[in-house]
């Protein structure tokens, strides 16, 4: 699938983007031609490539080869249209996982939001379209946040979403799709290592309502989406994971465990919701499953595929107040990720100052 192409990675060096490119060279799609890396953080490219190139530290010859390696790296910004330009001119494949996403800081710089989030989606869908460009592909990364959204993380999303779709109309040649999922276990600015910071200073562990449930997807689940809408989505799709919730108070009583750590509640931060969902209702009419996932159908007509008529699930909810894990549950799936034991917590703390 992706056998000798060009594959190009918006974001490539968060979280979620330093696993899809470490997947990515495994060759599970088939090994990429070249797969180049764009951000605007040059500190985050130069630890990530020493990381990949296993090495502590590093003097400029690092740089050097840097265009005569499959996995390349290229100082860019998704909001500047001709930086976009020129690194996508020879992809084959974008994915886009760039993103302005901490739902109070979109709230106080809401045109930051608008610019990542949204002008740089467009100048992806603006640079192939007015280019003419071979790309056959762009999967972009959305968020439970942009179903029924509230606050501008969320509405960004949302317009993100359907600048892609419309891209299907201008682009015959290009397959726009996305993909939607809830919290990723352990990523760079959500919960878990919040918590574990605030274990490992001896508290308290803060928490915004007693009620307040979130979905909760181990990282690799999350690459497994992207992947599975890279090879079963039709333009115009969303593809979302079946994933677990969990009450937040249970999520940190287990990770608190035995300890005497106060847990503290301090109420919603600006713009945040008590519960998220990953369908809405209105989406449900257009929803169908496929392979293990619900795939959210276009809203323009003519982007809707007669799967739609032959799998209809009209009506399914899924809202993260549903079907909540057990703490047993949760422990389990903490264990299994390797984010309980005392190791973990010095490993983000020191992952988070790093970065």
């Amino acid at each position: 699938m992706l056998t000798n192409k060009n594959v190009v990675v918006f974001g490539g060096t968060g979280s979620l983007g330093k696993l899809l490119v470490k997947r990515l060279l495994s060759g599970e799609c088939g090994m990429p031609k070249k797969l180049l890396i764009v951000s605007r953080d040059e500190a985050k490219q130069h630890f990530m490539r020493l990381e990949f190139q296993q090495l502590a530290v590093a003097t400029d010859e690092v740089f050097y080869h840097n265009y005569q390696r499959v996995l390349q790296f290229h100082i860019g910004d998704i909001r500047d249209y001709s930086s976009v330009r020129t690194a996508i001119r020879d992809a084959d494949v974008v994915f886009n996982a760039a993103a302005l996403k901490q739902v109070p800081a979109c709230e106080y710089f809401p045109y930051e939001a608008v610019l990542t989030n949204i002008v740089g989606a467009e100048n992806i869908c603006r640079a192939i379209r007015e280019n003419a460009l071979t790309v056959r592909t762009v999967i972009g990364v959305s968020t439970d946040k942009a179903c029924k959204p509230v606050n501008v993380m969320g509405m960004t999303k949302a317009i993100q979403e359907r600048i892609y779709g419309r891209a299907n109309l201008d682009c015959a040649d290009t397959r726009f799709a996305c993909v939607r999922y809830g919290n990723v276990l352990a990523s760079r600015g959500s919960v878990i290592p919040l918590f574990h910071e605030q274990i490992a200073c001896g508290g308290p562990v803060t928490i915004t309502t007693e009620t307040m449930t979130r979905f909760l997807l181990p990282l690799d689940h999350a690459v497994d989406t992207i992947f599975a809408c890279l090879k079963g989505a039709k333009p115009g799709e969303i593809y979302v994971p079946k994933c677990p919730a969990a009450n937040i108070r249970d999520l940190a009583e287990v990770m608190v465990g035995d300890s005497e750590i106060e847990i503290k509640v301090v109420g919603i931060r600006p713009g945040e919701k008590e519960h998220e969902s990953l369908v809405s209702d209105e989406e449900s009419h257009r929803t169908t499953e496929r392979d293990g996932y619900y795939v959210v159908q276009p809203i323009l007509p003519e982007l809707q595929s007669g799967d739609l008529i032959a799998a209809d699930i009209s009506g399914v909810e899924y809202d993260s107040r549903k079907d909540l894990m057990t703490k047993k549950q949760i422990r389990e799936l903490l264990e299994k990720n390797d984010l309980l034991r005392p190791h973990a917590i010095a490993v983000r703390m020191k992952e988070t100052a790093k970065r």
